[in-house]
C-alpha cells in the first residue's frame, strides 16, 4: 500500500501532466487520475466551465477512458454523446460538462495501464498527429516516473536493514546496484523521491563498508559532487566513457570532464586507481 507522501506525490505528478496537457494541445479541457483499488479516481481537472467532472470514477472498459486503458492506446472520438464505439457510463460526468469531443490517453508502465488522462474540447473536433503526438508524450512522461518511483519501491523493499552484513559473492551486485541508482537519481526531478534514493543509496554504503575488510593508515576526507560520483559508480562497473553518458544522459566530453575532476581529488591517475580509492573512502560501494 502506498504511503501518505507517496499518495500526495503521484496526485501532484498527475495535476503537473494535466496542466501540461492542456498547456501542449489546443483542448481547454484536461483531466486525469491513476488507477487505485482497480478503479481511476479523476484527481486532477483544468479548464472545466463547470463541476460536472468532479467525482469521477473509471473503470477498465468502462467509457472511453477505459477501452484506452484495456487497449493500451489511445482513443478519440468527435462526437463523445453520438458515439457507439463506447459505453456510455460516465455521460452524466462528460455531457455534463458540454463535452463532445475527447481524446483518452493512457498511462501505460510495463505493459500495464496505471491510470488515463483526457483532453477535451465543447466543439466537434478532428484530432490529428500534430495534437496526438505531444499529448501521447506527456502520458509517456508520467509512465517514465512512475516507473522509476516502482523501482525505488523495489529496492526499498528488497535491501536488507543497515545492519546485516554483504557477503563477498553480493557484492558486485550491490555495486551495480548503487551505480543503477545513481543513475535513477539523475533522471528524477521529485525532491520525495530523490531523498528516498538517497536512503537506499546510505543503505547500500553502510552495508559494503561493513563487508570492506579494515584498511591501515588515515584515510582521507573525499568530497565529490553528485555527479562525480554517478561517473565513478559506472566507471566502477567498467562502462566506458561513451556507455557512461548514455546512461547519464551526458555528453561524452562531459563525462570525460567529471571523470577527470573526480581522479583529481582522489589523487589517482586512472579510472580504476580512483574507484579503488573512492572505495577506501566510504565514497563508493
Amino acid at each position: 500500500m502506498s504511503s501518505p507522501v507517496t499518495r500526495e506525490s503521484e496526485a501532484d505528478l498527475v495535476a503537473n501532466a494535466v496542466r501540461e496537457l492542456a498547456r501542449r494541445t489546443r483542448f481547454p479541457v484536461a483531466f486525469g487520475g491513476l488507477i487505485e483499488e482497480g478503479v481511476v479516481s479523476v484527481t486532477s481537472i483544468v479548464g472545466a466551465r463547470t463541476r460536472s467532472l468532479d467525482g469521477l470514477r473509471v473503470r477498465p472498459e468502462r467509457g472511453l477512458g477505459g477501452r484506452a486503458m484495456m487497449e493500451l492506446r489511445p482513443r478519440m472520438t468527435s462526437d463523445y454523446g453520438s458515439s457507439q464505439q463506447i459505453t456510455h457510463d460516465y455521460d452524466v460526468f462528460v455531457l455534463g460538462e458540454g463535452l463532445r469531443t475527447l481524446l483518452a490517453l493512457p498511462i501505460i508502465v510495463q505493459g500495464r495501464s496505471r491510470g488515463v488522462l483526457y483532453a477535451g474540447g465543447w466543439e466537434e473536433e478532428q484530432v490529428g498527429g500534430v495534437t496526438t503526438a505531444p499529448a501521447m508524450q506527456v502520458a509517456q512522461s508520467v509512465a517514465d516516473e512512475l516507473r522509476i518511483r516502482d523501482e525505488v519501491q523495489r529496492r526499498l523493499h528488497a535491501t536488507p536493514p543497515g545492519g546485516d552484513v554483504v557477503a563477498p559473492a553480493q557484492r558486485e551486485e550491490l555495486r551495480e546496484s548503487f551505480a543503477e541508482l545513481r543513475s535513477i537519481a539523475a533522471s528524477v526531478d521529485d525532491v520525495d523521491i530523490r531523498a528516498r534514493i538517497a536512503q537506499v543509496e546510505r543503505r547500500l554504503m553502510v552495508l559494503a563498508g561493513e563487508a570492506t575488510p579494515p584498511t591501515t593508515g588515515p584515510v582521507p576526507t573525499i568530497r565529490l559532487s553528485p555527479r562525480e560520483t554517478d561517473v565513478l559508480a559506472c566507471a566502477a562497473l567498467g562502462s566506458t566513457n561513451a556507455q557512461i553518458a548514455t546512461q547519464l544522459g551526458l555528453r561524452e566530453g562531459t563525462v570525460k570532464a567529471y571523470l577527470g575532476t573526480a581522479m583529481s581529488k582522489l589523487d589517482a591517475s586512472t579510472r580504476h586507481a580512483a574507484v579503488a580509492r573512492a572505495r577506501r573512502a566510504g565514497v563508493l560501494p
